[in-house]
Parts: structure tokens; C-alpha cells; sequence
């Protein structure tokens, strides 16, 4: 065959573009290959994640641990635990030595107390570690689940104000039921002083206001079944004629043998597998909800979503939608799914 030069330039030409497009395929699997920082390595690297509890021995907080450790593993991150078992000092402490490492991609800070950590979580946004808030307020609002602190991944918290409001209405509503009047109510802290009981309280007493609802007596759990037991046996002492006792959860687990539920309205907040129980059976007249283990799964998607280049997730309330906004009753137990022992 004869071959012209102008078919000579064609398959030089042919042959210059199929060497190229092989080069360029060559290029693209040998990046896949060393994991270099093309668009498709970059969505899929393996991230660092620090994750501060409060206290991992919590039974409230285990939950929200463990699905955000699920989380985490489902989208190729690793997720270290720092404890401070209830120590605002060592949180502190555990919060400005990684705010200054860059050891982690990203921190999940679960406050004891919020306004103390805002300094550090700043810094640590500022050395370009990312940050979300869980749980708990990080800031010195606690009316709002909106983030308090410039730069945040997200905040992912119930608004303990809007806690309490729940449980003074459902107090009024189990005054109300019972025919207690005058309804005194027995009321436990968890900690008393902590800010977050404060406002819980604040709501709380706004809600019964004006409501022939009277709290006579006051006394402390510690989050600990034993200590809510001599604090309502002692309150019980002082005030013989107690009608109502409100607590969290673990407060009112360990009240149960001092308490006979047929002379003494209980009612808590928490929505554990136990409350929920106690409801459905009648021992417990209602109960708020809370949802630590979606919390924490959303807190971890959250920030792993912001470090694999999508937008930052503001404030999230998961409680928010709950139905009839998360106070449980006998009447509507049936749709709610606890999500801690309690």
C-alpha cells in the first residue's frame, strides 16, 4: 500500500495522542495507587478525631460514646477518648494540649463547664483543627442550641432551659390529673450548683408559676442512685406531706425504694429505657425525653462532613421533633425508644 506523506503526518499524530492518553491514564492510577491528594484520595482519608467526655462511667453518656465511635468507624475516621470523670480542671487541661498539637484532624468537646473551655476551642480552631460541640452548652446562653463560639463544625445539644420548661409542664399536668392541691412538690438536683441544673430550674419554675404548684423541699443526686436515695429520704423526713418528686432519671431510680408511687407522683427527665418502663407501668407519672446516642452519631457525622470539605452544621436539637416535643405520659410512651439504661 502506498502511503502519502499527508497519511505519515495522520499516524504520527494518532500515535503522539494515544501515547499521551496512556501517559495520562498511567498518571491518574499511580495517584490513586500513593494516595496522593486528588479530589477522590482527599474525600476518603483517614481521619483523627479526639472525643472529650464528661465522664465515659456515666451510663448517660456510654450511648453517645459508642455511636460515635460507630459512626466514626462507618466513615473511615479513628476516634481516641479523653476522660475527665466529671474534672472541669482536667478537661481543661486535656482541651489546651490538643488545641496547640494538631495531632487530631478534628475535636468533639463534651463540656463540664462550657465557658471555661471557649478559649481553648478558639485556639484550636485558629491552628485549623476542627471543632463540634456536644451535649452540653459551650457558651453562656442556655436558651438556645445555636452556636456560641465563631467557627464551629457544629453544635449539637438539648437546650437545658427548654428541659425545664418541659418538666414544670408536666408537673402542672400530673398535679392536675392527681387533684394535688396544694401540690408539693420534693425537687432533686443533680448538682445543684452546675449551670446546667440552674437553668433547667429556671425553666422549671417559670412553667409552674402561678400553677398551685409549691416545691417545699430540696435535695441532690450527684447523678448517683445512692445518693438520691438519702437525699429524698431526708427530704421525705422534713416534708411528710411531699406529693410530687422531680429528678433526672438516676434521681429517681434511687428514690424508688423510699417512694411508694401510689402515694408519690414521680416525674423525671432523661427518656432512658427505665423511665420509659416505669411510665408504661404506671410507677412514673411522665418523663422528658433526651437522645444522647443520637447525639453523639450526629456530632461525629457532623464533623467528619465538615472536615471532608461540606458546610459546617450550625445548631441541631435532635430532642426538638420528638412527638408532643418529648414529654412522655402513659398516653404516648408507646412512640418513644429510650436511648440509655438509665
Amino acid at each position: 500500500m502506498h502511503v502519502t506523506a499527508t497519511n505519515r503526518m495522520r499516524f504520527r499524530k494518532a500515535g503522539v495522542l494515544a501515547v499521551a492518553a496512556a501517559l495520562a491514564v498511567s498518571a491518574v492510577s499511580a495517584a490513586g495507587a500513593n494516595g496522593s491528594p486528588d479530589a477522590h484520595s482527599a474525600a476518603q482519608k483517614r481521619l483523627k478525631i479526639a472525643y472529650l467526655s464528661f465522664a465515659v462511667a456515666n451510663s448517660y453518656d456510654a450511648p453517645m460514646l459508642a455511636a460515635a465511635k460507630a459512626e466514626a468507624k462507618k466513615n473511615n475516621a479513628s476516634l481516641t477518648v479523653f476522660d475527665a470523670n466529671n474534672d472541669p480542671k482536667k478537661q481543661f487541661s486535656q482541651l489546651q494540649t490538643l488545641a496547640g498539637s494538631k495531632q487530631y484532624n478534628g475535636i468533639i468537646v463534651q463540656p463540664i463547664f462550657g465557658s471555661g473551655l471557649i478559649s481553648e476551642v478558639k485556639r484550636a480552631i485558629k491552628n485549623g483543627v476542627k471543632v463540634v460541640n456536644l451535649d452540653q452548652v459551650l457558651g453562656k446562653s442556655y436558651t438556645t442550641s445555636k452556636p456560641q463560639v465563631a467557627g464551629l463544625s457544629g453544635n449539637v445539644m438539648f437546650v437545658p432551659k427548654d428541659i425545664g420548661t418541659k418538666l414544670g409542664k408536666l408537673t402542672v399536668q400530673g398535679c392536675k390529673a392527681k387533684k394535688l392541691s396544694p401540690c408539693n412538690v420534693g425537687y432533686l438536683f443533680s448538682i445543684k450548683a452546675s449551670a446546667l441544673d440552674v437553668a433547667i430550674r429556671q425553666g422549671f419554675d417559670q412553667a409552674i408559676k402561678n400553677q398551685n404548684v409549691k416545691v417545699v423541699a430540696e435535695g441532690e443526686s450527684f447523678f448517683t442512685p445512692s445518693k438520691a436515695l438519702a437525699s429524698v429520704q431526708t427530704m421525705l423526713q422534713a416534708q411528710p406531706d411531699l406529693k410530687v418528686l422531680v429528678s433526672a432519671d438516676q434521681g429517681l431510680e434511687g428514690a424508688r425504694s423510699a417512694v411508694d408511687p401510689s402515694k408519690i407522683t414521680m416525674i423525671g427527665f432523661g427518656g432512658s429505657s427505665a423511665a420509659l418502663k416505669a411510665v408504661k407501668a404506671g410507677q412514673w407519672y411522665g418523663d422528658v425525653a433526651q437522645l444522647p446516642a443520637s447525639e453523639g452519631r450526629i456530632a461525629t457525622r457532623c464533623l467528619i462532613n465538615h472536615l471532608r470539605g461540606k458546610k459546617a452544621c450550625g445548631g441541631i436539637d435532635p430532642v426538638a421533633k420528638l412527638p408532643n416535643g418529648g414529654i412522655i405520659t402513659k398516653a404516648n410512651v408507646s412512640k418513644f425508644k429510650g436511648e440509655w439504661p438509665g
